[in-house]
């Protein structure tokens, strides 16, 4: 068992232990029956969830057989899967099953929408740590669904200087020359400019990234043309209040990515149900 499957265990199985507390009340007076549930879309939407719903029928009695994959449209009517088991267990689980499709299926939905609005430009729509506590690795799952890519997984994997960081750094220039001899010597570092000079400022002084941090298009373009002349191997990325009127525009200044925590923390559910036959 590789690493990853066993932390996708281990979420599976704390989702059911946080339902089921000390026991299913109906599982407790019911007899055993072999049922069969559809999960059947009320909404249109991109599906996700099933590399966490596949661990069900791995450690669990289910047999599942799906017509979606992650990452495909779905429209009202359509059936996503369907799932055989004994009636105790299947709907002692219907829950969390859904729970986790619904939650998955939101920002996989949503991010789709960010994207087809970047259609035709070369940016690439990515992440933020605005996460939910402990739903980090799933939420950015559903983002990849979606079309999104991942920025950072956590603090550990590329130092970025925001504005904080800044303000506790009186020397940039001898700060970037000892970090490079203490971070790993893969990691990048991104540093939050709010301007043009800022930016100047952080890419002579090494950074790997340059955050374009709450600029308008016309402040990004120029931040983009300073790079293109003299620092083409530094990459770009926008970010602050970007919505889905706004991305189009910030996407064609010639970023190279746009990051925004909206496709997680602003997604909203679709309309999925479990229906029961025998």
């Amino acid at each position: 068992m590789t690493v990853e499957q066993r932390l996708k265990e281990e979420f599976v199985r704390r989702a059911v232990e946080e339902d089921l507390g000390r026991g299913d009340l109906f599982a407790r007076i019911s007899e055993s029956k072999e049922i069969s549930a559809v999960i059947v879309a009320k909404s249109e939407g991109v599906f996700a969830g099933r590399e966490y719903i596949d661990v069900f029928g791995e450690l669990y009695p289910l047999k599942l057989e799906w017509m979606r994959e992650d990452g495909e449209s779905f429209a009202p009517g359509d059936r996503l899967l369907v799932l055989w088991g004994d009636a105790r267990d299947l709907l002692a689980l219907e829950r969390s099953i859904l729970d986790m499709a619904l939650h998955a299926s939101g920002i996989a939905t949503l991010t789709a929408r960010y994207v087809a609005a970047m259609e035709g430009t070369e940016c690439v729509l990515l992440d933020t740590r605005k996460t939910r506590p402990g739903l980090r690795a799933f939420e950015k799952y559903a983002v990849r669904c979606g079309g999104g890519q991942n920025h950072r997984m956590g603090l550990d994997d590329c130092l970025m200087l925001k504005d904080t960081h800044l303000r506790a750094i009186e020397d940039l220039e001898g700060f970037m020359k000892r970090v490079r001899r203490q971070i790993p010597f893969t990691a990048k570092i991104e540093i939050e400019c709010e301007d043009l000079e800022m930016s100047r400022r952080a890419m002579e002084a090494g950074a790997d990234i340059v955050m374009c941090d709450n600029m308008t298009p016309e402040q990004i373009r120029e931040v983009v043309a300073l790079r293109n002349e003299h620092f083409p191997h530094v990459l770009l990325e926008a970010s602050g209040n970007i919505t889905l009127k706004t991305i189009r525009s910030v996407a064609e200044t010639g970023v190279d990515a746009v990051s925004s925590g909206s496709i997680i923390h602003q997604a909203v559910w679709p309309d999925l149900s479990m229906k029961v036959g025998m």
